[in-house]
This record gives C-alpha cells, structure tokens and sequence, in this order.
C-alpha cells in the first residue's frame, strides 16, 4: 500500500516531527512502513498492513495511527454537501427480503446536473504523486475517498437505473457484464445491486458496464454501502475478481463509514458543477448493525493491564490516564465503571477488537513495545522429551548419509492406508481414525504409515526432473481403538515412525552388489548404521534380518524385514512395479519404514575414544565358496565368536557367484586386519589366528580357494 506523507499532514496539521521518524513510529507500533521514497512534495511511504487492520488501509486511518503516538488532535472530516430539492417521488432503495444480513446498510445520494471533467486540486495532485490513473472527476473523487477514508463507493448514471435500487440476490444464469467489459453468468447466491429489471453491479466487487460514468453523464447516484464479507468473499474468488473494494469489504468494512464515504464522493463531484435532489437515503438493517457498529462494551481493568504488560522503562508506567488517553484516541469510548475499570464502546471501524486482551495488546503497542523493561516471565520450567536426543542422533546420522530431511502431510486417502497400513479390526489399536470433516477423499484419514507422503515426495522430484534424491521423516503416524460393538474409534494412539526414501536414474554398482542390488543395501546399511547408535540388548546380534513376511507393496525378492531380538522393527526393499507404474514413477523407487519407538527405548550409546595403535597393522585375505544359505551375518557371528582381541575389523571385500558354473554356491573374499595397541605382532600369532578363522568358516560349510 503506498501513502503519502503530504496527505497524512492535511489530516494532522500540527505534525512536528519529520516523515523519517514518522515512518521510524509507526513501524513500532505495527503499521509497518518498508520503504521511504522522496518526492517533490514530501515522501512515499511503501507500507505492509496486515489483514486484521482494514481500518488502516487508507491515510485517514494512518493519520489516527499517527494522532494517538503523539496525541495530536486529527482533523475531522466534514463534507458539505448540503440538501437539495425535495420532490415529491424521491428515489425508492429497498433490500430484497433474501438479501437481508448481507447488506446491512446501503445508502444513496441522487446528484442532477453534474459535470464529467477531468479531476482538479488535491484529487490531481495526489494521484499524480501516487502514479493513480485518473479517468473523470466522478471516478476519482470514489478512488479518492477509498485512499483517503478507506470505505469502497460507486457512482451510477442514473438515467441508465430503471426504476430504484434494488439489493437482491442473483438469478440462477442472470447475465452480468462488469466495467472490465467481461460479462460474467451469476449463480444464485451473488448478492447484486439492481434496478427492477437487471442487475447493475456485482455487490461489494465492481460495478456493472450498462450504468457506468460516461462524458455524456449529467445525472448520478452516489452508492455507499456496507455488504457481509463471507458473501463478498464468495463472489470475488468464484468469478476471479479482486477488488479494491473486495479487499476492504472480505475484511469487514466500517458499519458506519458509508453515510460519510457517500458525501464525502458527492462533494467532490459538486465541486464541478451539479446539486444534490432530496437528502440522503440511509437503508439501514438494524441486526447488522447490532453485531457490527453497536457491539457490548468490553470492560477493562488497568489492574489487569500492567499485570499482562509487566514493567516499563519509564517511572509512572502505565496509567489510567494513559490508558483512556489510547483509547479515546483509537477511537474508544471508555467509561468509568469502578476504580481504575472502565466500560469501553468500541469504535465501529475495529471489528478485531473483541475481549479485554485486544484492548491490552493495543494500550502495548501504542505505547511501545521498546519501553518495557526486559524481564523474564515466571513460568513452568521447559524439559526435553526423553526421546529428543535420540531423535536428534537419528537426524544427525541420516544428514550425514547424504539423506534430506522433509515433512509431508498429516492426512493420507483411505486407499493408501489400507495398502501401506492394513488395519485389523481383531487388534486393539489398528484402526485406522477417519477424519470428521476431510477436507478431500485424497485426505480423509488420519496418516497410519509415513510411506504414503514419502512416495508422493518421491514423486514430485521426479517430476521436476530430479532424478536422484534421498529423503527422510521422522514424525507421528495414528491408530485408534474401536470398542467391542462399536463402530466409532474411541482413542486415538501416536506413535513415532521415520521414512525413508531413495532413487536414482543411474545407481553405480559395489563390489559387493549390482546396480540393481544396491539400493536395497544401501537401505539396509542406513538400518543398521541408525540401531548402532543406540545400545542393543544383546549387541549386534540383536538385529537380524529375514526376507519372510515382507509387505505386499514391496517387490518380491527385493525387500526384506529387520529384527530387533525377533521382533519386526522395520521393513526396506523396492516398491512393487505394480505400484510404481500405477503411480507413474519414472523410475525404480525404494522404501524402508522403521518404528522408532523401539529405538528410544533403547539408551544412546556413548561416544568413547582411544589412543591410536603406534605398531604397524597387518592384512590378510581369505577367499572362500560358500553354499548360497550362508548369509554375511553368520560369517560375521563366526569370527566375532573366536574373540581374538588384535583382530581390528572384518568386512566383505568382493562377492561373485557363477550360476552356470558353480549353482547354489558364492565365493567370498573377507579381509581381516590384526593389530596391537601394545607390542608388534610376530608371524606365528598370525599364523594361528589365521588358521582360527580358516576353521570356523570351514565350520560353515565353506571350502577355502587356493
């Protein structure tokens, strides 16, 4: 919104202080100006107003901002446009009986013989600074008032009005063509102001092309009214149309702005030429009016204003002197009503203002925020969660992995959880829990599994081209319990859980595994570099893995289950291509879900070091076949069981397998490293160390290559 410090100084003529520090005051206080352009009469202010102040989105608001910082008297706005001519068949306005509470107050004003020029004095020299189009002088003295006093008017040719005003609701189809030149089809639930036989303007959005300001004009009626903000609301996003007007009334506009508004427009335009017909036309409903602009004090206590505020900077503090001196300057009534409470009357411009806080927040930022004292609020003390640092070694672990941390939707569809979830009803707490309200059937449940906003994750990257990504989330999944005979959850159960997800377009292969295998390993290496953070009950041993029972929505013989001491703790593998081509991935994707509940149970383990070995390490390699039912973690359960200290690591460094030559077997090349942190190791401990290790895996059915 822009502003002009010249026009805000017509409304505060004994402003002493300079645009700078205006801007510099304002700002404090919440009516934030972002930038100051200079101009050959004063500034620019460029100013961000927030969406619960309409009644500061214009100068004369700003201004009264202005006047209650430094308590300066606000010039009063009197139009004189005086009463013309009575007839004797005034102008007839009515509300149709369907329109009743949304348009609470519509006045008119018929002017005859007026002059279509172009704009003159301040309406000229303010647009031209503000870079405003001007079109006639009877459109910008609308656009003028709208900057000036913030309230949306509209003038109509009134020889082009057959009949009077009619507010009404639209006919179902009903034509309507807007002063942009589109016509547009109104569905029955637009509220438009017609005459008596077709609608004229949209109500609250903009005014209709047959009854516009034209150079050949000689008759108006200046329109001001007020129009329920979900209704106007409604007609703005169905027909694509954002307004000036729009904005201030889907907002909640002033009840009683628009009588002032009216002949604040009809004096401008009279300026030119012209008299008014007859006095003002003030349709007023008064069940608007009461929840609007006749709304019940609030009673406020200046006790409960400095025990909410807390000290200030200054000696005296907040004062009831102070306190009435705000309001009043805000546009409050406050009345005596006790000692040090008062009874206030709320301005009909502040419909935010709704409970004693509201007035509080207000008395706080009028007085500035920057002349409190800084003090520490008494409060309950803050303690971690206890699975927070695990949660944290968790994170920490996977950003190190190269993966991405992400956060997906709360809601799944129904479809999603019973593929990814799979309630049973015979098990207390797997329900899944429906949504009373859904917003769409895509999210109409309460998410039982991550997996479903991992893919969808997984999805929108590959579709923008990113062909490589890693992904992660932690977060809450849900389940409920249903009662015997019952067919409502009647407890909602969360639980922690974490999502992975990866793909590639050109996954490189190992040593160890093909390109095609090595993501499946990669997952599973991630599960077992994030169980080695925490203390395994058991050691490693506790995690095992088995290809048995692994869910549907992974491919068979490409996923597989993780054990923690025989209890499933997650589940890894490639998504079914059955799955992927129904969701229309691009390429192969690959999913692992862990419970994390299971590992914040467990203590973190504590980080150790050592000095390292000064004596040199030595190496050797054992090539060895073994049958294809020998998995790596009975090698590795082999040689951990000879507990021979100096032995450093043990890891795979290659593994081939010939299907055609030698079926049903693989060849293994394992590397183990010896090393003392004490003395040089000789030849014959070696020697006998490796002979240990040739015996326990020919123990495994292995036959050493030569």
């Amino acid at each position: 919104m822009r502003v002009l410090t010249s026009w805000l100084r017509h409304y505060l003529p004994t402003l002493s202080v300079t645009d700078r520090q205006l801007a510099d005051d304002l700002t404090l206080r919440g009516i934030a100006v972002e930038g100051v352009h200079a101009l050959s009469s004063g500034h620019l202010f460029e100013m961000d107003i927030t969406t619960n102040r309409v009644d500061a989105m214009n100068h004369y608001g700003i201004a009264r901002e202005a006047a209650t910082i430094y308590n300066l008297p606000l010039a009063p706005l009197h139009p004189q446009v005086g009463v013309g001519t009575l007839v004797d068949a005034p102008f007839s306005v009515s509300i149709a009986e369907e329109a009743k509470g949304l348009c609470g107050r519509f006045t008119a004003q018929v002017l005859r013989g007026v002059t279509i020029a172009p704009s003159t004095g301040r309406v000229a020299e303010y647009f031209g600074l503000l870079g405003q189009k001007q079109i006639s002088n009877a459109v910008d003295a609308s656009n003028f008032v709208l900057l000036g006093m913030g309230h949306p008017t509209h003038a109509f040719d009134l020889d082009k009005i057959e009949g009077g005003i009619v507010v009404r609701l639209a006919r179902k189809g009903e034509k309507l063509r807007l002063l942009d030149g589109t016509e547009r089809t109104l569905e029955a639930d637009d509220l438009v102001v017609a005459d008596e036989k077709k609608a004229l303007a949209l109500a609250g959005v903009m005014g209709g092309w047959d009854s516009m300001i034209t150079p050949e004009t000689k008759n108006i009626l200046v329109e001001a009214a007020w129009f329920d903000p979900a209704s106007v609301r409604r007609s703005s996003r169905r027909h694509m149309l954002h307004t000036d007007a729009s904005h201030r009334f889907e907002r909640g506009a002033d009840f009683n702005a628009a009588p002032l508004a009216n002949a604040l427009v009809s004096a401008l335009i009279l300026e030119a030429g012209g008299k008014p017909e007859g006095e003002l036309i003030d349709v007023v409903d008064p069940d608007v009016a009461a929840r609007t602009a006749d709304r019940s004090p609030i009673e406020l206590s200046v006790a409960q204003v400095r025990r909410h505020l807390g000290t200030t900077i200054d000696a005296d503090g907040i004062t009831s002197e102070i306190v009435q001196q705000y309001l009043t300057s805000l546009g409050c009534q406050p009345l005596i009503h006790g000692l040090d409470v008062y009874l206030v009357k709320l301005p009909s411009w502040r419909l935010d203002l709704e409970r004693e806080i509201d007035l509080i927040e207000e008395i706080a930022r009028v007085y500035g925020y920057n002349r409190f004292a800084n003090t520490l609020p008494t409060a309950l003390p803050v303690t971690e969660s206890p699975a927070a640092p695990t949660e944290r070694a968790v994170r920490t672990r996977l950003l190190e992995l190269g993966f991405s941390e992400t956060v997906s939707s709360t809601f799944a569809s129904r479809e999603d959880a019973n593929l990814f979830y799979g309630a049973d009803g015979a098990q207390t707490g797997k329900h899944t829990v429906a949504m009373e309200n859904p917003l769409s059937d895509e999210a109409s449940l309460l998410r039982p599994s991550l997996v479903p906003g991992m893919l969808s994750m997984l999805a929108n990257n590959l579709n923008r081209d990113v062909r490589e990504a890693r992904l992660f989330e932690q977060g809450q999944v849900f389940t409920g319990t249903v009662p015997a005979g019952a067919s409502y959850v009647a407890e909602v159960h969360e639980a922690a859980q974490l999502s992975l997800g990866l793909t590639s377009a050109a996954m490189q292969p190992t040593a160890l595994h093909s390109a095609a295998d090595a993501p499946v390993f990669e997952l599973k290496g991630v599960i077992e570099s994030l169980a080695s953070l925490v203390a395994l009950p058991g050691g490693g041993a506790a995690l095992s893995f088995t290809t048995a029972n692994a869910p549907a929505w992974l491919e068979t013989g490409r996923s597989a289950v993780a054990l923690l001491n025989g209890r499933p703790f997650a589940v890894f593998g490639e998504l079914a291509a059955s799955e992927r081509e129904a969701r229309k991935l691009r390429q192969p994707v690959y999913l692992a879900q862990l419970d994390l509940a299971w590992l914040y149970e467990l203590p973190l383990k504590r980080a150790a070091s050592h000095d390292l070995s000064r004596f040199q390490a030595v190496e050797r390699d054992f090539s060895f076949v073994f049958p294809d039912a020998v998995i790596w973690q009975a090698v590795a359960d082999a040689l951990d069981a000879l507990a021979i200290a100096e032995m450093q690591s043990r890891k795979p460094v290659e593994v081939w397998r010939d299907a055609k030559k030698q079926p049903g077997v693989h060849s293994l090349l394992l590397r183990v490293v010896f090393q003392s942190h004490d003395r040089t190791l000789r030849e014959e401990e070696i020697a006998g160390w490796s002979s240990r290790i040739v015996d326990a895996l020919k123990g495994l059915g292995g036959t050493q290559r030569a």
